[in-house]
């Protein structure tokens, strides 16, 4: 079984903050892959269904970001979970909006919500770092991770939310060069070619051989001609 987190804040206030991008990539999944309805445990809000071959529980903390790790960390003794088997998915500042990025174990960067799990299940879990970019200075970083997504965030947004669904299956199932590919199917789709196909090279064909022209002259014609 693994325990799937996603980071954000409770209520309509937050629900469109890049500080809850993890809130909606578990909102995503959920709803695409046929989740149970969500229901009020462990400090938050859970569902379980099926990834592929595994068995997979959703957990939205709703104890607010700097708490999470108190909710994670009652969901995951209740089901005898070890920290290996949780994955956190959360707003990474040092990424680039739109790109995604796996890491196993390592420091909170600063991260609240993280420091929060660290201290209540170890570091040793696995992150799905969600880029929102940063603002620039360090002062400015709280007010823009509980900023909405502008409206020109929408589409890569979208992309990189379906790309996460398309392939939850292969990070229930420790694929994680294959959910990898997923997101950046959605997120760079192949461009068609432009360019002409190459045509096959044509062989040469050599000419008929001329037939020789019909001799109409007559037998005597002929005989005479032999003589010349």
């Amino acid at each position: 079984m693994k325990l799937f987190v996603g980071l954000g804040n409770p209520g309509a206030k937050y629900a469109q903050n890049r500080h809850n991008i993890g809130f909606m990539a578990l909102d995503q999944i959920g709803s695409d892959h046929g989740f149970a309805p969500w229901r009020s445990k462990f400090q938050g809000q859970i569902t379980e269904g099926r990834l592929g071959r595994e068995k997979v529980l959703l957990l939205k903390p709703e104890t607010f970001m700097n708490l999470s790790g108190q909710s994670v960390g009652e969901a995951m003794r209740f089901y005898k979970l070890d920290s290996t088997d949780v994955v956190v998915f959360h707003d990474e500042l040092d990424l680039a909006p739109a790109k995604v990025r796996l890491k196993s174990g390592g420091g909170h960067a600063g991260h609240n919500g993280l420091r929060s799990i660290h201290q209540h299940i170890s570091p040793h879990y696995d992150r799905v770092r969600l880029g929102v970019g940063h603002p620039g200075h360090k002062d400015r970083v709280s007010g823009y991770v509980l900023s909405d997504f502008a409206k020109a965030d929408q589409n890569w947004l979208d992309d990189v939310l379906r790309g996460i669904s398309d392939g939850a299956a292969h990070l229930a199932d420790d694929e994680g060069p294959k959910f990898l590919n997923a997101v950046a199917l959605r997120v760079n789709p192949p461009r068609p070619s432009t360019g002409t196909k190459r045509k096959p090279d044509q062989k040469q064909v050599e000419p008929a051989p001329e037939k020789p022209a019909e001799d109409t002259r007559s037998a005597l014609q002929k005989l005479a001609d032999k003589f010349r």
